[in-house]
This record gives structure tokens, sequence and C-alpha cells, in this order.
């Protein structure tokens, strides 16, 4: 739940309706903190390639390799989402777990100390996380799904977001 309510003007946009970089300059810095969460649902055969907590492929461990590329993504968030800061991060852990018959979770949880959040850094990790372990996994099957991108939680800077 935000323990705020939600601001009644966009941030990215000023008075004369243009997008524009927030200006941070007068926040304090503070440790902050987020994790995102996507699920991959993927098909039988997908499932049944898990051997010992990860998949093998031709090109490599599907969950290792997804650990990596989400942690790339988060550190490269500015270069992907225009209006991002670039932030220098302290901390980018990945967590892949099999959860269910077909279903995948990605958990990414990133912290700095700055101006601004890192929520946008943790839902791009988990993403490109996903859509590694869509890529590396396709060769089995393209029915695969990838749903429920969200944020999980925040701390840090005007607003907390806790929600399961």
């Amino acid at each position: 739940m935000s323990t705020d309510s939600t601001p009644s003007h966009f941030t990215h946009i000023d008075q004369n309706n243009q997008p524009g970089v927030v200006d941070v300059s007068e926040k304090k810095v503070s440790l902050r903190t987020a994790t995102a969460q996507s699920i991959i649902t993927v098909p039988d055969d997908v499932m049944a390639a898990l051997v010992d907590g990860d998949i093998q492929t031709k090109k490599g461990p599907v969950f290792q390799t997804a650990i990596i590329a989400g942690t790339m993504a988060a550190k490269q968030t500015s270069n992907l989402i225009p209006l991002c800061h670039p932030l220098p991060l302290e901390g980018c852990k990945l967590r892949i777990t099999p959860q269910g018959t077909n279903d995948i979770l990605i958990e990414c949880q990133v912290k700095v100390h700055h101006k601004t959040g890192v929520e946008m850094e943790a839902l791009t990790g988990a993403s490109v996380a996903a859509l590694t372990i869509y890529d590396m996994c396709k060769a089995f099957s393209h029915n695969m799904v990838i749903r429920e991108t969200k944020l999980i939680e925040k701390h840090g800077g005007k607003r907390d977001v806790e929600r399961s």
C-alpha cells in the first residue's frame, strides 16, 4: 500500500506539457530500495528440462544467464527508459524460482543511496531476466507468456509502497 496520495500531475511533464527529466537537485540523498517481479509461464516440456535448479540449453544455463542479463539491464535502465536518471547501483540481486507446475518467478531487488528511487531499475531487471528466459527456452516451445511484471515494494523518498 502506498503511504502517500497519488500526485495530481505527471512528474515528467512540465507546465507547458513538455517532457523532461525530473529535477531532483533539492532532494536529500537517502537509501532507496525497490523490489519488482515478473512471472513467466512455460509449458511442461520447458519445466521438464529443469535439473538441479536450472535449465541447461545449448546457449548455457538459463537462470544464471537471466540473472546476469537482468543485472546488466538494471544497471542500464537510464539508457533504455528515456527520462530515468542514471543511478550508480550499490546492489542488485535477482532470484529465479520455479513456482507451482508451470510458473517461473523472477524477483529483482535494487538499492542505492541517491536522490531518486530505483523502482524502474528493479522493473527493468525483472523484465529483461524474463525476456532472457523466453529467448533461451524458445527452442523448446514458443508457448510461453511473460506476465504480471509489477513493483512489489519500494522504500525511501516521498512514498513507500508495499504490495503482494
